[in-house]
């Protein structure tokens, strides 16, 4: 049975806050991770996401931290000790608001600094002090530089998505990060899943750590009901459509694996009558950040994604994730599906399949280590439907009709003797289709007739036998040239001399 935060020696400041958030039990990797963090000991932690990650490591640290606390304003006093870094700027911002929730009650400072906005309110910010530092390699490293903050105060260090940020190719900037911090500190890393990249990163920069799994690694979570549909290009987004009908599913995550796929696809999807919004790397922060308050308020159904801009977004009660595209890296996917069953909520992850998607989707089973069964979708226009007499018209009442006169059909011989209309299909304009077509028009017998060569021939037209006018030369249309005098001299022949 899973522990009460109140066993937990936190002190008063911070317990008010979690309790305020409504907090009661710990999820499994809190009850493993928190009291490791309070001993002081590196961590290398596997867990998915939606699993109260962020609690896991917050909370601890700001234990630890409350030692340093201190109601000063000079900045001296208020050096950055705690250091989070994280793949994505929505992640950034997301992991701050919850560790300033966290730290409300206290007098410990906190901050976040990513790309895309401007530098200089986050350089007042860190000129006045802080504690906690959330922030992303990149923009940190921009700060480092221009000499904005000092991290040789740091005791504690955070990597969380650590996977994605090797993946994205934060590699180097993590080691000049590190290159800055002091040799004594603890260091926790978590990462969603446990590759051979993440092991040599831990054994280079974590001592002795303490490895906490709170599900086998790259394992998708049990709440998560997944399925894999096999479309053509051209029909995903019917099938999307489709399923979202069948499963009366109002948001979801559709994951892409290209910004300019994820661009086309919004904009077809809002032709289509639907409320969607795109979310990549090429929109600024603010349509970023725009894009995720308008879904999170329900003002856009549809949030299109990539694989990067979506990482570690934790938006409740998200009931389903598509993914248009198979992504290229396994483990991606248990990335995205990640995205819906959170929290111990129910979820479904559909998958589109395409004929060259073989080689991903058995990546995927190797990594998950369960069986896929690619299944058939049934697409509402690929239903059996009535046809009005198999795309022909059908008039009545002459002979050589398909179907009989309105006058010598009645009562249920008429309507299955039609064939315009499959059963279950009929509508009151229909009844009445007779009443209002024209009277069928009657042939003339003249046409008939066979052709009589010896027929007596008419007179011939006026036009025929009028007499030919004789052609002029010129048309009576064309107007002569106006005759103009010369502007110069003819030139005179040189008079022969006479001997």
């Amino acid at each position: 049975m899973t522990q009460a935060y109140s066993s937990l020696a936190l002190a008063e400041p911070l317990k008010r806050a979690v309790a305020d958030m409504g907090y009661e039990f710990m999820t499994p990797i809190q009850e493993q991770a928190i009291p490791v963090v309070l001993a002081g000991q590196d961590v290398m932690g596997a867990a998915q996401t939606g699993t109260g990650k962020t609690a896991a490591f917050s909370l601890p640290l700001l234990q630890r931290l409350m030692k340093h606390e201190t109601s000063s304003v000079s900045p001296a006093r208020h050096p950055v000790r705690a250091l989070v870094l994280l793949p994505t700027r929505e992640l950034a911002d997301q992991v701050a608001q919850q560790i300033a929730m966290y730290a409300k009650y206290t007098k410990l400072r906190s901050t976040v600094v990513f790309g895309g906005m401007d530098m200089k309110p986050q350089t007042l910010e860190l000129k006045k002090g802080v504690e906690v530092l959330v922030a992303t390699p990149g923009r940190l490293l921009d700060h480092i530089e221009a000499k904005n903050v000092v991290l040789n105060q740091v005791e504690y260090v955070v990597l969380d998505e650590a996977d994605r940020m090797l993946d994205i190719g934060f590699l180097p900037d993590l080691q000049r990060i590190l290159s800055h911090l002091p040799k004594t500190r603890t260091t926790l890393l978590f990462s969603a899943t446990f590759s051979p990249e993440i092991k040599r990163l831990a054994s280079s920069y974590l001592q002795n750590p303490i490895t906490i799994e709170v599900a086998r690694p790259n394992e998708t979570a049990s709440t998560v009901e997944q399925r894999f549909y096999s479309s053509t290009d051209d029909d995903k987004r019917r099938a999307i459509k489709q399923v979202l009908k069948d499963r009366n599913i109002n948001q979801a995550f559709i994951f892409v694996n290209s910004k300019l796929g994820c661009a086309r696809l919004t904009r077809a999807l809002e032709r289509d009558g639907l409320k969607a919004a795109a979310l990549h790397g090429d929109k600024s922060q603010d349509e970023r950040l725009k894009a995720l308050e308008a879904f999170k308020s329900g003002e856009v159904n549809l949030l299109c994604c990539t694989d990067v801009a979506a990482r570690g977004l934790d938006i409740k009660d998200v009931p389903a994730v598509f993914n248009f595209d198979v992504p290229f890296n396994a483990e991606d996917y248990v990335h995205r599906i990640g995205r819906t069953g959170r929290a111990g909520a129910s979820g479904i992850a559909v998958t589109l399949v395409t004929s060259h998607d073989t080689r991903l989707v058995t990546d995927i089973e190797k990594l998950i280590k369960k069986k896929i069964e690619v299944e058939a979708l049934e697409l509402d226009d690929e239903r059996p439907r009535g046809r009005f007499n198999d795309g022909r018209r059908a008039w009545g009442g002459e002979e050589g009709d398909s179907r009989p006169s309105s006058s010598s059909s009645s009562g249920s011989s008429s309507s299955s003797s039609r064939g315009y209309r499959s059963e279950g299909h009929s509508h009151g304009r229909d009844r009445d289709r007779d009443s209002y077509r024209r009277a069928p028009v009657s042939k003339d017998p003249f046409f008939d007739k066979p052709y009589e060569e010896g027929a007596a021939k008419s007179e011939p037209a006026s036009w025929e036998a009028a007499k030919v006018q004789p052609v002029r030369g010129v048309s009576a249309n064309i107007k002569s040239k106006r005759k103009v005098a010369a502007l110069f001299r003819p030139a005179v022949a040189p008079v022969a001399e006479v001997q």
